[in-house]
């Protein structure tokens, strides 16, 4: 691999008379009243200042439409969309559909941005000579923050980035989501998020990643990601979406990396889809919900349907051997494999910590 680890990383800012070039932010609002105002306040107030910033109010019941043509008011960066709610997807299309800029941003309504975000991102593309810039984010609760930022950049080459992001390393927080990526608009053309459906980030990053040819990733929190807001799609859990929507994304995301030339990365991404099913199937035996038995059989018939790909999934380069194990005791029996678990989870886990504590690991 030839990508090239920068540390420690701080891109020049351009000073505000250099800002020339028009980075168009779009932000979906719908029924987030209580949490659209900060969010707009923190994009206003950001220091890379040639900001084109889209509010798409999609069909909003509550005051949110009110909150953003307020802030419009002051600001005549500040453009609002007012539409028949359409879902996230359609909001943003609608949002791509009216930018100018020749960089495009997104950030989710109920979320905020630091103050330099930007201007970093912005810089370290023209730096670098990148495509795109990738940024790590804070992960927001109730109760405290999650910041794993390390002093650092990290330049890729080609599809590094996107092998990254497939093989899904923790190390880079690329992850699906549109919001912590600053793209080039050109990387974006003819590209639209699935109207209608949910975890619509899925297929929309593969896409992009793969058109990029350089990129880099900054690896300091900029974004502020809740993640507990009641009602958000994120706290819950395993539903029927899960079904319509997540499932087919992974299957068109394996077909993606195949027609891409990619098989590597079509196995290394059914290995992580196929682990996902066996949490799915865990998360659905939980569940104490009117659906649970319908979901847990569903799951069952998905599983025994891959079956004929899993050994080239299971052993490719990114696979722990352990996972392709407890795929083949699941296909022996799926109340065997329940049994096991659930006794992992009561003694073997429990025990483990209690050993790393003592040895003070």
């Amino acid at each position: 691999m030839r990508m090239r680890v920068l540390q420690p990383y701080s891109p020049a800012r351009l000073p505000e008379d250099m800002q020339r070039e028009l980075i168009s932010v779009i932000i979906p609002a719908y029924n987030i009243e209580a949490y659209v105002q900060k969010c707009l306040r923190s994009v206003l107030g950001q220091s890379y200042r040639n900001l084109e910033i889209i509010v798409v109010d999609d069909g909003s019941t509550d005051a949110t439409g009110q909150v953003c043509d307020r802030i419009a008011l002051e600001d005549a960066r500040v453009r609002v969309i007012h539409k028949e709610n359409g879902g996230l997807s359609d909001a943003r299309n609608a949002g791509m559909a009216c930018a100018t800029g020749s960089y495009i941003a997104f950030v989710d309504g109920d979320d905020w941005i630091d103050e330099d975000m930007y201007a970093d991102m912005y810089a370290a593309i023209k730096e670098q000579e990148a495509d795109a810039a990738v940024c790590r984010y804070r992960q927001v609760y109730r109760t405290h923050t999650e910041d794993n930022s390390v002093d650092r950049g990290v330049l890729f080459e080609g599809q590094e980035a996107l092998e990254q992001y497939v093989r899904e390393t923790e190390e880079y927080a690329i992850q699906n989501a549109a919001w912590n990526k600053l793209y080039r608009r050109e990387i974006l053309d003819s590209l639209t998020f699935p109207v209608g459906k949910w975890y619509e980030d899925i297929l929309f990053t593969t896409v992009a990643l793969s058109r990029v040819k350089r990129c880099i990733y900054l690896d300091t929190a900029y974004y502020n990601y809740i993640i507990d807001r009641e009602g958000s799609i994120m706290n819950m859990r395993i539903n029927s979406h899960t079904f319509t929507d997540q499932i087919p994304a992974y299957y068109e995301k394996t077909a993606f990396l195949e027609k891409l030339g990619r098989q590597d990365l079509a196995d290394i991404h059914d290995y992580f889809f196929y682990k996902r099913l066996l949490l799915f199937y865990d998360a659905a035996e939980r569940s104490q919900g009117a659906d649970r038995a319908g979901f847990l059989a569903e799951l069952t018939r998905i599983i025994e349907k891959n079956k004929d790909r899993y050994e080239k999934a299971f052993t490719c380069s990114a696979a722990d051997p352990r996972d392709y194990g407890k795929m083949k005791l699941f296909l022996k029996s799926p109340t065997r494999y329940s049994r096991r678990r659930r006794w992992e989870e009561r003694v073997v886990i429990p025990l483990k910590a209690k050993v790393k504590k003592i040895l003070g690991i």
